[in-house]
């Protein structure tokens, strides 16, 4: 069931400065309420418009309803100074760029500043969030998801989508968060961060186990689960170190970064620094076996058939839940059967604190997704993680083993 929000009507006013920027896109229509809803809480809002953007809603809506003139042009003549994006990013609070659009996306991620939004991006010193709008198709790309990611690592904060019917006849993610939602997310008050000082040790991606000096077996595991913990770690406050696979993801802001490319690598990686942490996520997909023998030299073809001999890994999760000074220990479980049985199995088998459990060779969600959903058990307890953005997803899976973590240690 999809969270629901309100922007409440304060005792005291807020009074805020925030500066909406809106790109050309169909959600362009939802601003207007979110400027109605910022003005109700009290707060002043000025308004930048693209090009494109005024094609979709009249700048004269946003004049009435901000109480300001709408701005659309980067040299602005009518500006004391011709310098109106300088004078509007020192004057705001908040930047909120809705609905943001792949291109602008794009062009923020990669430094670029041909229009006033995009140069309002680079200006600003203040906090920036962006609700994102697009189609569910281009929101899955990769390109689009490696610009998001970039902007992560920049400090940009990001305010939704969700996922439900487009404009186009599609269905998924993509449609930008209702103006309620974001009001609420802007001026929420900041909250005390649930992992302040905690150590946390990550580990993601897959692993390579090799052949050959050029073949090695690996998996599908992208990784981008365990960085998105990482990201939400950090930002609850937490010192994260990630011990990472292989991958093609941008290092999350904050966060210590041991590379590492096998399961024997991995395995040493994080039992050298698990009794130092205070929490250990093992979010990585660690080969379970690994070739016996490691041949010196390219193996030529020859015969039509071949044997491989392969021997099992080290347990990394187990292991950690062995240690004298055992840190808080989560698992991550991948199943295509059988899920809460499998996942409980584990949970009390190798002794750990949580299981988070997803489905894998499903429709939607598990490997090369942007989307995920989590079944997570503990001790005599169990948590539904619904379908949504991996980022998302990460942000309360986070907040669910802080929570947890701070009950066992009576925090």
């Amino acid at each position: 069931m999809p969270l629901r929000f309100e922007c409440k009507n304060q005792d005291i006013p807020i009074n805020k400065q925030v500066l909406l920027a809106i790109c050309g896109g169909i959600a362009a229509y939802k601003s207007a309420e979110l400027v109605r809803l910022l003005r109700k809480q009290g707060c002043e809002v000025r308004v930048v418009m693209t090009h494109s953007a005024r094609e979709f809603v009249s700048p004269l809506t946003f004049q009435a309803l901000s109480g300001n003139p709408v701005h659309s042009e980067l040299l602005d003549i009518d500006e004391e100074n011709a310098m109106g994006h300088i004078n509007l990013a020192r004057w705001a609070d908040i930047v909120v760029i809705a609905p943001a659009t792949a291109n602008t996306i794009a062009k923020c991620a990669h430094g670029l500043a041909d229009d006033l939004v995009t140069t309002l991006f680079l200006v600003a010193t203040c906090p920036v969030y962006m609700a994102p709008a697009m189609n569910q198709a281009m929101w899955n790309k990769s390109v689009t998801q490696d610009n998001i990611r970039t902007l992560e690592s920049y400090g940009v904060s990001f305010i939704g989508p969700n996922a439900g019917d487009q404009a186009c006849g599609e269905t998924g993610f993509g449609r930008m968060a209702e103006p309620a939602e974001i009001c609420h997310q802007l001026l929420a008050e900041p909250k005390a961060e649930a992992l302040q000082g905690v150590k946390v040790l990550i580990s993601a991606g897959p692993t390579r186990e090799y052949i050959d000096p050029v073949r090695y077996i690996t998996n599908r595991s992208s990784g981008k689960m365990g960085y998105a913990l990482a990201r939400a770690a950090a930002q609850a406050g937490a010192n994260v170190t990630l011990v990472s696979g292989p991958v093609n993801l941008a290092a999350p802001r904050g966060v210590e970064i041991v590379n590492i490319e096998t399961a024997a690598q991995m395995y040493d990686a994080v039992l050298t620094r698990a009794d130092e942490n205070d929490i250990y996520i093992g979010a990585a997909a660690v080969a379970d076996y690994s070739p016996a023998l490691i041949e010196k030299d390219k193996i030529k073809k020859q015969a039509e058939q071949t044997s491989l001999v392969l021997q099992q890994t080290k347990d990394i999760l187990a292991d950690v839940a062995r240690l004298a000074n055992t840190p808080f220990t989560v698992g991550f479980a991948a199943e295509t059967n059988d899920l809460a049985a499998y996942a409980q199995e584990k949970l009390h088998k190798k002794n750990v604190d949580m299981i988070a459990a997803n489905w894998v060779g499903q429709e939607q969600g598990g490997f090369d997704s942007e989307q995920n959903a989590l079944e997570v058990y503990w001790d005599k307890g169990h948590a539904s993680l619904a379908m949504m953005a991996k980022n998302q997803l990460a942000e309360q899976l986070i907040n669910l083993i802080a929570t947890k973590f701070n009950e066992k240690n009576r925090i």
